[in-house]
């Protein structure tokens, strides 16, 4: 199961800010832990955008794995009523900004920290390729982007990232990383905060760099979350690639007031990088509509539903 994400006022000491994450004990109680219209039937995957997504296009993702209805609404739901509310959600975008086309996508937890070291020893468990195999069908019945979400634990993250080359290959593929659940040693996830240094994201950067040159893949989209300053070190030294594209992602829960507040702290994208928001359906009271959404500095290109 994935590890628990430890709340806010525990790191509250360190001068951390971000928003409220619910309680690490009571999530190791889970199982594991397109275009403006969005057409009812899907589009065509021939119609995705063959130079970078960004920034002219938004994605609309969901989170969360199959194994765990509590990990996200990607496992709450049947499939089927999954991938409609996707294409609803989609849509509300698009009324709001129609002059901004929406790729809804598919956001899969694929490596997930976990409390126990495991037979790895490296408090990570990685999902097998029927999991993988399974949301890729998802995405292709409906022409979605997939996300495949590393939570590498003690595991280096490029290890992690290698693992499922094969899926970065396709062109609907991409990458986020959580640095959340990057331990050091000793670090064990649920316990301990973890962070993630531009050092660790640009071998990544030029590992999906080098996919995309050799397969003749148009640019690949690397989202990196984050709800705390420090959880991002040096955030100024990450290379820019046109090959890959960056989106800094705010990640925690709470009310709008809490988000935004955390959104102007965590989400200061540089030249070339781009801004992201992640919302919570049951844990944000209330949840920001997308117009409160699309209204925030810098204007997300890339929000996510858990």
């Amino acid at each position: 199961m994935e590890a628990g994400r430890p709340d806010r006022q525990r790191f509250a000491a360190t001068g951390a800010s971000g928003c409220a994450r619910r309680g690490w004990r009571s999530v190791l109680a889970a199982t594991l832990t397109l275009v403006a219209t969005v057409p009812a039937g899907g589009s065509d995957l021939d119609r995705m955008p063959t130079s970078g997504i960004l920034p002219g296009h938004r994605v609309v993702a969901f989170y969360g794995n199959p194994r765990s209805p509590r990990m996200g609404i990607l496992g709450a739901l049947p499939s089927d009523s999954m991938l409609a509310r996707l294409r609803d959600q989609a849509k509300e975008y698009a009324a709001v900004d129609p002059g901004t086309p929406i790729l809804p996508a598919l956001h899969l937890v694929t490596v997930v920290a976990q409390r126990q070291p495991g037979p790895s020893g490296l408090y990570r468990n990685r999902m097998p390729s029927a999991v993988v195999d399974s949301i890729l069908s998802w995405a292709e019945s409906d022409s979605l982007l997939v996300f495949l979400d590393i939570q590498p634990g003690r595991s280096p993250v490029l290890d992690e990232v290698r693992a499922y080359e094969r899926y970065l290959a396709r062109p609907n593929v991409h990458l986020a990383l959580d640095p959340e659940f990057v331990m050091d040693t000793g670090g064990i996830p649920g316990q301990h905060m973890g962070r993630l240094s531009a050092e660790q994201v640009n071998p990544v950067i030029a590992h999906l760099s080098r996919t995309v040159e050799e397969a003749g893949l148009p640019p690949k989209l690397l989202v990196i979350h984050r709800f705390t300053g420090p959880m991002l070190q040096n955030p100024e030294r990450i290379k820019q690639d046109p090959r890959v594209q960056v989106v800094i992602d705010m990640d925690g829960f709470g009310s709008p007031g809490l988000k935004r507040h955390s959104y102007s702290s965590t989400v200061t994208p540089r030249s070339g990088q781009f801004a992201g928001i992640k919302l919570f359906y049951r844990q944000d009271r209330p949840l920001m509509t997308p117009a409160q959404v699309l209204a925030l500095e810098p204007t997300p290109h890339f929000v996510l539903y858990q």
